[in-house]
C-alpha cells in the first residue's frame, strides 16, 4: 500500500517528460574533435528546435503541489512550459571564452610538465589518468599553457568542449526539442520516455531542499526500513542528511543484557564530494529508493537489508551542491571561508586525515583542490569523521563498505590513492570484487569502467632507489577512500567515477540519471553478494539480456538467481584469503584509535 501511494504522490509530484537513454547508447557530443595546431576557434551554433506544448491540466495539478510542499514562486512558470528562459548570467556568463582540452601525456616527464603548468596559469583540472588529462581554460590562456609544454605536448590536445557557456546554458535550462546525436542520428526526447513512474523523481537532477523533502517522504513511507539520520554539518549551517536502511530481527531490537551484542555490519555509499559532480548525488538517492522499494519483492534485496545496515548520504557538500545550483554550476569545493576571501572553499576529498598532503596547496586556497590548512580543516569533513569515530566507538556499527561516487571517466578505483607505493594488504579481494562491479555495469547497460589503483598518474622507475613511483597533475592524499579503508577497517573501499567519459564531462545530461543509478544499483547487489561471503566470480549472471532492453524494463534488470544470494555461513565470518597473518586489519584491533594511528586529530 505504502508503495502505491508513494508512486502516485511521485507521479504527481515530478511527471513530466522522461529523458532516458535506451541501454548501451551513448552520447556523443557533436563538437568534440581533435585539432592541430591551436588557433582561434569560431564557434557554430548547433541548431536546436523547440516544441511548443500547453500546459495541461495534469502539469498545472503537478506544479501546484510542488508549490505547495517546497514553496516555490506562484509567479514562476510550469516548469515544462517552452520557450527561452532568462539567462542568469551569475550561472555561466563567467565560462564565456572557456573550453575544455583532452591533452594526451606518454611519460612522467610530461605530467610533471603539465603540472607545473596547472599550478602556474590556476587552471581546472576536470579528469586525470595515465593516459589523458582534461582541463578547462579561456581560449586566450591556450598559446600560455602551450608555451609552458614540451613539443611533444604543444600539438597533443583534443578539444572536448568548445564553447562551455552554452552547454551550462542547455544542461540547466534544456528546450524540449533538444537533440543528442549518435553516430549522425538524433533522437527527441519523446522517443526517449520511460513507462516507469518511479522514475519520475530522477528525471532531473533536483535541488538540495528538494531531495531533503524526498528523504523524508521515504522514511514516512518505509519507516520499518528507514530512518533519516544527520552524518554532519556544514560551514553555513546546514545538516547533512543521511538514511539508514536496515531490518533488524526483534530479538536484536531488544538484545538479551546477558548477551553482548555484535556490531552491525555497515556499508556507507556517498555522493556530492565535489558540488559539481551531480550525477553522485542522483546516482546515491537511486540506490536508495530501489533498495527500499525491493525490500520484500526481491530476495537479493531483502537479504541485504537484513544482513547489512546501509547509510546513503546524497551529498556530503550540501553548502557548494546549493551553490552550484543557485550560482556557479560548476563550482567544485565547499563553500568554508579562506584566508583569502574571494577565494573560499576546502577540496573535501582532500581534507581527510590520511596521509593527507595539503603542504602543496595550504598557501592557495584560489586552488581546485585546496586541502585547507590542516587535516580535517573542512568543518563537513570533520564532523562527519566524528560521526563515523562514534559509530564505532559505540560498538553498534562497523565498517565493512565504503563506496565513493564521484564524476567523472568511468573508473572503479580502490585504495591506496596517496601514493602507488603502499600495497592496500587486501588487494587480491579488492580486485576481484572491482572486476565484479565492472561487469555488473557492463552487463547492465553495456558500459565499459575501468578497474584500477587510486593512486593514479603515470607509474614510473625511480632511477636512484629503484622504486616504482607515480607521477600526478593533482595531489590525492588526505581522501575519504584511504580513511575509511584504513582509519576505519572498511575493507572494501572504492571510489567510482561514473559517467560519461569525457564528452559531457561534470555537465551530463538528466536522460543519464536512471541508467547510471541501475549501473550503480547492481554494483551494490554484487558488493552485497560478496560480503555475504561469496566470492565475485562464483555465481550466474542472469540480467535482463541485450542492450537496450534494461531501460525498456518498469524494473531494474535482476543480475543474481537468488540462489545465489544465500548466505555462505561458512565463509561470512571468515577472512578472506589475504586478510590473515598478520596483516593490517587482523594486527590492529583496540589499539586503532590511537590518535598517532587514528589520524582523525
Amino acid at each position: 500500500m505504502y508503495r502505491h501511494v508513494f508512486v502516485v504522490l511521485c507521479a504527481v509530484l515530478f511527471a513530466g517528460q522522461t529523458t532516458a537513454v535506451p541501454a548501451g547508447t551513448g552520447i556523443t557530443h557533436p563538437h568534440s574533435q581533435p585539432l592541430g595546431p591551436f588557433e582561434p576557434v569560431r564557434f557554430a551554433s548547433q541548431s536546436q528546435t523547440q516544441i511548443a506544448s500547453s500546459r495541461g491540466p495534469f502539469t498545472w495539478l503537478r506544479d501546484s503541489v510542488i508549490e505547495r510542499i517546497w514553496g516555490i514562486d506562484k509567479e514562476k512558470q510550469s516548469l515544462n512550459k517552452p520557450g527561452p528562459r532568462p539567462r542568469p548570467e551569475k550561472s555561466w556568463s563567467r565560462y564565456g571564452s572557456d573550453i575544455v582540452l583532452r591533452i594526451e601525456v606518454h611519460n612522467a616527464e610530461e605530467i610533471e610538465a603539465l603540472a607545473d603548468a596547472v599550478n602556474i596559469l590556476f587552471l581546472d583540472v576536470w579528469d586525470s589518468n595515465e593516459n589523458h588529462v582534461d582541463i578547462r581554460l579561456a581560449k586566450e590562456v591556450v598559446p600560455s599553457l602551450l608555451g609552458l609544454l614540451p613539443r611533444s605536448l604543444q600539438k597533443s590536445y583534443t578539444l572536448l568542449i568548445e564553447d562551455l557557456s552554452k552547454m551550462i546554458y542547455e544542461s540547466q535550462y534544456p528546450t524540449s526539442g533538444f537533440k543528442h546525436h549518435k553516430n549522425g542520428q538524433s533522437t527527441s526526447h519523446t522517443d526517449l520516455r520511460s513507462a516507469d513512474v518511479t522514475d519520475m523523481f530522477f528525471e532531473r537532477y533536483q535541488k538540495f531542499p528538494v531531495i531533503l523533502q524526498w528523504m523524508r517522504l521515504l522514511v514516512s513511507m518505509f519507516p520499518e526500513q528507514a530512518k533519516l539520520v544527520n552524518v554532519g554539518v556544514t560551514h553555513e549551517g546546514r545538516d547533512i542528511p543521511a538514511l539508514r536502511l536496515g531490518v533488524r530481527d526483534d530479538e536484536n531490537e531488544e538484545p538479551n543484557k546477558e548477551t553482548k551484542e555484535e556490531p552491525r555490519k555497515t556499508v556507507m555509499i556517498v555522493g556530492g564530494s565535489h558540488a559539481r559532480e551531480w550525477i553522485s548525488t542522483s546516482t546515491v538517492a537511486y540506490v536508495a529508493f530501489q533498495l527500499l522499494t525491493e525490500y520484500n519483492k526481491s530476495l537479493p534485496v531483502t537479504k541485504l537489508l537484513k544482513e547489512f545496515d546501509w547509510v546513503l548520504v546524497p551529498t556530503i557538500n550540501p553548502d557548494g551542491y546549493v551553490y552550484s545550483f543557485e550560482m556557479d554550476r560548476l563550482w567544485r569545493k565547499s563553500r568554508q571561508q579562506t584566508a583569502l576571501p574571494f577565494c573560499p572553499g576546502i577540496d573535501l576529498d582532500r581534507a581527510w586525515g590520511y596521509e593527507w598532503d595539503g603542504e602543496g596547496t595550504r598557501a592557495n586556497p584560489c586552488s581546485e583542490s585546496y586541502a585547507g590548512n590542516a587535516p580535517f580543516d573542512s568543518i563537513e569533513i570533520r564532523t562527519i569523521a566524528e560521526w563515523a569515530y562514534n559509530e564505532t566507538q559505540s560498538k553498534k556499527t562497523e565498517f565493512i563498505g565504503f563506496l565513493d561516487l564521484h564524476s567523472y571517466s568511468q573508473q572503479i578505483l580502490y585504495p591506496y590513492s596517496y601514493s602507488c607505493e603502499s600495497v592496500p594488504p587486501s588487494l587480491e579481494n579488492l580486485e576481484e570484487l572491482a572486476y565484479g562491479i565492472a561487469k555488473a555495469i557492463r552487463m547492465t547497460n553495456q558500459e565499459s569502467y575501468s578497474v584500477e589503483s587510486a593512486c593514479g598518474g603515470i607509474v614510473t622507475t625511480d632511477k636512484g632507489t629503484g622504486q616504482r613511483v607515480s607521477t600526478k597533475v593533482e595531489s590525492t592524499g588526505g581522501s575519504a577512500l584511504d580513511w575509511f579503508y584504513h582509519q576505519l577497517h572498511a575493507k572494501y573501499s572504492y571510489q567510482i567515477k561514473l559517467r560519461d567519459k569525457g564528452t559531457w564531462g561534470f555537465l551530463l545530461p538528466p536522460e543519464h540519471i536512471v541508467p547510471t543509478g541501475r549501473e550503480i544499483f547492481n554494483s551494490v547487489l554484487v558488493l552485497g553478494h560478496f560480503l555475504l561471503g561469496n566470492r565475485a566470480n562464483d555465481f550466474e549472471w542472469s540480467f535482463i539480456s541485450g542492450s537496450g532492453s534494461a531501460e525498456k524494463e518498469n524494473s531494474s534488470p535482476r543480475i543474481f538467481d537468488h540462489s545465489f544470494f544465500e548466505t555462505n555461513t561458512e565463509e561470512l565470518d571468515k577472512p578472506h584469503d589475504d586478510d590473515d597473518n598478520g596483516d593490517y586489519f587482523s594486527a590492529v584491533e583496540d589499539n586503532v584509535y590511537q590518535d598517532e594511528g587514528w589520524g582523525l586529530w
